[in-house]
């Protein structure tokens, strides 16, 4: 069996090309409602305030045990934190390369508050809009439900691609899902204090950063 023929990278912003780790960090030690309680914590604390679900397998201040929601609601409600996540390195030089070569390139976020989103990424990747596509979809009440799904699927309708040349990058195991479920080829990102996959889904190739991942597509696809 040869290699796939991967035309469409679709990139998750936080965890994968932002440092969302960054932006909890900095709300929970310098919110006014919690840097009373976790001001003095060191960051490689922050997954022991922040109980890691299986299902997320990364950091989401919905899974703290007892203020989950009230901290979603409240970091989503303050700009000066929900903004405050910025790029990882050789994101945007990795982009570029990326578009060079061809790859019709687009992130892929769900939010609460899209517009808001919205603003945020083309403030964050002002450098790659010009071929970046920037789509944000409104999530449901709990984080593993089908929004990335329906939208990859309306993504691939509006846009004329093909789920099978079609790649989602994504740090969250729910995600992966997903992509398998639409037909893509997922990609997990292990950003910072991510878990392991489970073991029906080992086979998903793993990288450590955008660099990692250029290096796995030209290795392992190609691209007619």
């Amino acid at each position: 069996m040869g290699k796939p023929v991967i035309k469409n990278i679709f990139w998750d912003v936080d965890g994968v090309l932002a440092n969302l780790n960054f932006a909890y960090f900095n709300f929970l030690t310098k919110h006014p409602n919690y840097k009373d309680k976790y001001g003095n914590i060191e960051w490689e604390d922050l997954p022991k305030v922040l109980p890691i679900s299986p299902k997320y397998g990364a950091l989401e201040l919905k899974t703290h045990p007892e203020m989950g929601t009230q901290m979603d609601l409240d970091f989503c409600q303050n700009l000066e934190f929900f903004n405050n996540r910025p790029l990882y390195p050789n994101v945007v030089e990795t982009l570029k390369e990326l578009d060079k070569l061809g790859y019709k390139q687009f992130t892929m976020s769900a939010t609460f508050d899209v517009e808001t989103k919205k603003k945020l990424l083309n403030k964050l990747l002002a450098e790659v809009k010009d071929f970046l596509t920037i789509e944000a979809v409104q999530h449901g009440q709990f984080m593993h439900d089908t929004a990335k799904e329906d939208m990859l699927k309306d993504c691939f309708k509006r846009y004329g691609i093909k789920a099978e040349e079609t790649v989602l990058v994504d740090d969250r195991i729910y995600n992966q899902m997903a992509a398998i479920n639409v037909g893509a080829h997922p990609v997990r990102l292990r950003c910072e204090f991510t878990t392991d996959l489970p073991e029906e889904l080992k086979w998903i190739p793993e990288v450590k950063d955008v660099v990692e991942f250029k290096k796995w597509l030209l290795e392992n696809t190609v691209k007619e």
